[in-house]
């Protein structure tokens, strides 16, 4: 069994509103306490014999007061906390038995030895609050993990943590039982309310949050339409993590890869739902009925799609299909692996003089004897991306030549964008049949026509291929 690693500090949070903290020090470091206190209700006194300009324009900033001088043991006495920030080992020290003295908490910049406490990295959505810490080791690191924090938390998060505090009474004085609270306020955060709060409609979700209250009635369902992105974790959005964690049911696609699905809560329910080309494991109907059935029962559904739902995702036919039902959803966007693929092979899809359009197919709709309707579009120099065409790569490119597009026109086929298994290939339009079957492709491909594949840096192909790229 593996060692549990244990805390040599005990996380909590210091009450000081209306409460005296004193600063000692008028340099960087005591400027840098003022910035952080001012984001309290503290009363901030500064004792200090002068002050540089950076600290005086925080301590103005801050409200503070300044008091030119050092403190004594009156200054020190019934404080709430003390930063020694003098950068003077001698004034700090003489600060930390003051503070010692007195028994009032005391930090001591840049000396653990000398620390009651240390200051944390803090993210502010007041009332709401989130500190890192390190136990005074590695503050740098703690501040790293803040600004991944502070990206996942809306400043919202705050509106809504401060609406939640005007109504605990009430809900405490209506809901009796603590299972009929816990669910309500499971709700308030995840559900209708939480949702306004984030769009800034906060009289709106006020009024929501009351009337769940007053009417009692059993809490309604909503579906979200959740793009993951092409496959890599870190470029799935954040109002898509936020879906994952308040979903109790997640409704996923077989190109979904397991670490993104991974990321809604534990307790959520997972359900495949995946679909390939001509094999159909549930059917679209199937996956209508099943997330409206769901969020009848009261559930939140995550709909999770590869890519973007509105691209080649079916999205239009569920949207219907919740509209009719009269089931609340939204859409949460993802990056389109076309986009991705042009990031990772530095393609750019439009470019000056040389493609002002971008035109997003399917090659499905070159399956038969017809030129597809996008032809025209490549023709007139328009970039274009073409999705699930690899098995019709070569009816493609004949068509589009046929209809007269340069054969030398440059081709990109990108497998797997954004993934670690990635694999990337350029040449000619002549050439696509040739590189679609040669490739030996698992993944999904997505394939990119015009003069601009030519600017981009193709990189990873097999030897077999690389006479290719020399076109």
């Amino acid at each position: 069994m593996p060692k549990i690693r244990k805390l040599s500090v005990f996380p909590a949070f210091h009450k000081v509103a209306g409460r005296r903290v004193v600063v000692v020090g008028g340099g960087e470091h005591a400027a840098a306490k003022i910035r952080l206190l001012s984001e309290t209700e503290a009363e901030i006194v500064v004792f200090a014999r002068s002050l540089d300009r950076r600290t005086g324009v925080d301590l103005i900033a801050a409200h503070a007061e300044w008091r030119a001088r050092e403190p004594d043991a009156a200054d020190i006495a019934g404080a709430a906390l003390v930063f020694a920030a003098a950068d003077s080992e001698e004034s700090d020290r003489e600060v930390w038995k003051l503070a010692r003295a007195a028994g009032v908490p005391v930090n001591v910049v840049d000396r653990p030895e000398l620390c009651d406490f240390y200051t944390p990295a803090i993210v502010n959505r007041a009332p709401l609050a989130v500190a890192v810490g390190s136990e005074g080791i590695a503050p740098v690191l703690s501040r790293h993990v803040r600004a991944r924090i502070e990206a996942l938390l809306a400043p919202a998060f705050g509106d809504l943590a401060a609406l939640a505090e005007r109504l605990r009474e009430r809900v405490t004085a209506s809901l009796r039982a603590s299972g009929d609270r816990r669910r309500f306020w499971a709700r308030f955060f995840t559900g209708p309310v939480a949702e306004k709060v984030f769009a800034g409609r906060l009289d709106e979700a006020a009024g929501e949050a009351l009337r769940a209250l007053e009417a009692g009635e059993a809490a309604a369902g909503h579906v979200s339409l959740v793009g993951a992105g092409p496959g890599a974790e870190d470029l799935l959005t954040l109002r898509a993590q936020r879906a994952l964690q308040e979903a109790d049911v997640i409704a996923y696609d077989r190109l979904v890869p397991a670490a993104i699905v991974a990321q809604g809560r534990r307790d959520a329910r997972r359900v495949c739902v995946g679909k390939a080309k001509s094999a159909h494991a549930v059917t679209q109907t199937e996956i209508n009925a099943l997330i409206v059935e769901e969020a009848r029962a009261g559930n939140r559904v995550v709909r999770l799609k590869s890519g973007d739902p509105l691209i080649y995702g079916r999205a239009g036919e569920e949207m219907a299909a919740l509209r009719a039902a009269g089931i609340s959803f939204d859409v949460v966007p993802g990056i389109t692996s076309a986009f991705a693929a042009a990031a990772e092979t530095e393609i750019p899809l439009t470019l000056r003089d040389t493609s002002s359009a971008l035109v997003f197919v399917t090659g499905h709709d070159a399956d038969g004897d017809t030129l597809p309707g996008w032809a025209g579009l490549a023709l007139s120099g328009a970039t274009v991306a073409v999705y699930m065409g690899r098995t019709v790569a070569a009816k493609v490119a004949a068509r589009l030549i046929e209809a007269g597009l340069g054969a030398a026109t440059p081709v990109a086929v990108v497998e797997n964008a954004s993934r670690a298994d990635r694999r990337s290939f350029t040449g000619r339009l002549d050439e696509l049949g040739r590189i679609a079957a040669d490739g030996d492709f698992a993944g999904p491909v997505l394939i990119l026509v015009g003069d601009v594949v030519a600017a981009g840096n193709i990189v990873g192909r097999p030897a077999a291929l690389a006479e290719l790229a020399a076109a």
